[in-house]
């Protein structure tokens, strides 16, 4: 018998309604040292003694007494009956070993049918018992398998707000290299721009350097124009010439640490009749920044003032004004700086 045909049968075992054949070959097993087997008939043997005590009683029939003295054996019948038997003289030959090992024969149950009940039962019983312990593990299944796609669900969702994320910082990437991009090309107009610049301001330089007369009053001081051209922070503005003084120009300098404006005029007509000079900053309206001379054979001059709003300036122009000045402006305009 296999293993499975011995699990099939221990539920028979433990109500008695095995065979010789297979009861002894259930026993071997048995004794073999099978633990699932040992503890499956222990369980069973339970459930086989607690069935008669769900059996409700019967009385038996009348004609029960006479079918089981019928069954007897013949000899047995006999002997009530009160017929006895001649003594043989001596057992005949090949009986002896029937004598000493008598015959197994089959015995036959009256209580069959209980038998056939009780097993019926304790199948049902069995049959209830695995249903119910498959039911049990389903439900369990079910559990974890509900618990799993719940796990399931909560790690999608992480991944997708992880995945979101990530969308917003390649957006965020994106949009800081098209800044990149864009501050790219401004710096490199910037360094366009300041080359421009420098190969003004040398150009203003080398005009100013020429065209200023040694030893003449309010000399430009090259020195100090060269020095401040140097300095990183210097904001440079220049100021072309009008209709009134085409070969005029002027370069103005302003230092946002101090504040501090430096103007340099160049080739400015000469101041007649006690008039001036005077320079203004432009925003929504003009706003003197301060007046200035030009004698005679004077060629260039210096302008030094403080002028905080510089940042809010337009435009800066150069006017011919009355002695002292005016509030706005009402003469020529001789220099003009680009918007």
């Amino acid at each position: 018998m296999t293993h499975e045909e011995i699990e099939d049968a221990v539920p028979l075992y433990a109500t008695g309604v095995l065979d010789r054949a297979e009861r002894q070959a259930l026993e071997a097993h048995l004794l073999s040292g099978c633990t699932s087997c040992h503890h499956a008939l222990k369980e069973y043997q339970a459930v086989a003694a607690m069935l008669p005590l769900g059996l409700a009683q019967t009385s038996p029939a009348r004609n029960l007494k006479a079918q089981i003295m019928a069954s007897r054996n013949p000899v047995a019948a006999a002997l009530e009956n009160g017929q006895k038997d001649e003594p043989k003289p001596s057992l005949e030959p090949g009986e002896w070993m029937n004598h000493l090992f008598p015959p197994i024969t089959p015995a036959r149950s009256v209580s069959l049918p209980w038998a056939l009940g009780i097993a019926a039962v304790l199948l049902v019983t069995v049959a209830g018992y695995l249903g119910w312990s498959f039911t049990t593990r389903l439900s369990s299944d079910g559990a974890k398998i509900e618990q799993l796609e719940t796990a399931l669900q909560e790690q999608t969702t992480k991944l997708v707000g992880l995945q979101r994320v990530v969308a917003d910082r390649d957006r965020t990437v994106a949009i800081l290299e098209r800044d990149g991009e864009r501050r790219g090309h401004d710096i490199a107009e910037l360094k366009e721009q300041l080359i421009e610049r420098e190969t003004e301001l040398e150009g203003l330089e080398q005009q100013l350097t020429s065209r200023s007369a040694a030893g003449a009053r309010g000399k430009t001081p090259q020195d100090e124009l060269a020095a401040l051209l140097r300095q990183p922070s210097i904001r440079v503005v220049s100021l072309n010439g009008s209709e009134m003084a085409k070969n005029a120009s002027g370069l103005l300098l302003y230092d946002a640490k101090t504040q501090k404006i430096w103007l340099y005029a160049v080739n400015l007509p000469e101041c007649v009749n006690g008039t001036m000079y005077q320079l203004w900053a432009i925003d929504q309206r003009p706003k003197s920044i301060g007046t200035f001379h030009m004698d005679s054979g004077e060629t260039a001059h210096l302008m030094v003032k403080r002028l905080p709003d510089f940042e809010r300036t337009k435009k800066f122009a150069v006017s011919l004004e009355p002695p002292g000045g005016r509030p706005q402006p009402t003469g020529a305009l001789y220099l003009v700086s680009q918007s």
